[in-house]
């Protein structure tokens, strides 16, 4: 574990696990970003906001196949994260485009962010 600022915001933040049975905070995210080993370690707010905006901008230049293998990937990563997986509005829990491909069908309800084809809804 060691004690880093982040190059993004400048707060102070700890990267790396705090015991051998342990992995970083980091590891909960999704990785899909490309390490950018000239930026260094950036902070939880930083990183998560950086990852959803990575998620958010393929699935604008992705195919919806391509968004399904990379949510896979991911499908089975508790808990779930705040701006990459849901977000809150007026108290309510909102899931993401995001949340939904790592489910990896429609559930039918209408949600909001449904990146499902309508042909794919019941």
């Amino acid at each position: 574990m060691t004690h880093s600022v982040c190059p993004q915001c400048g707060h102070a933040f700890t990267c790396g696990p705090q015991n051998r049975e342990e992995s970083c905070w980091c590891n909960e995210l999704p990785a899909i970003l490309p390490p950018d080993p000239e930026k260094g370690c950036l902070c939880r707010t930083c990183l998560t906001e950086r990852t959803a905006a990575h998620i958010e901008k393929a699935l604008h230049h992705k195919s919806h196949a391509e968004m399904l293998q990379l949510a896979a990937s991911c499908k089975n990563t508790p808990p779930l994260i705040e701006y990459i997986d849901y977000t809150m509005e007026n108290g309510k829990l909102v899931f993401t485009a995001w949340y939904h491909l790592k489910r990896g069908y429609c559930c039918g309800n209408g949600c909001r962010h449904c990146p499902f084809p309508k042909t794919e809804n019941p």
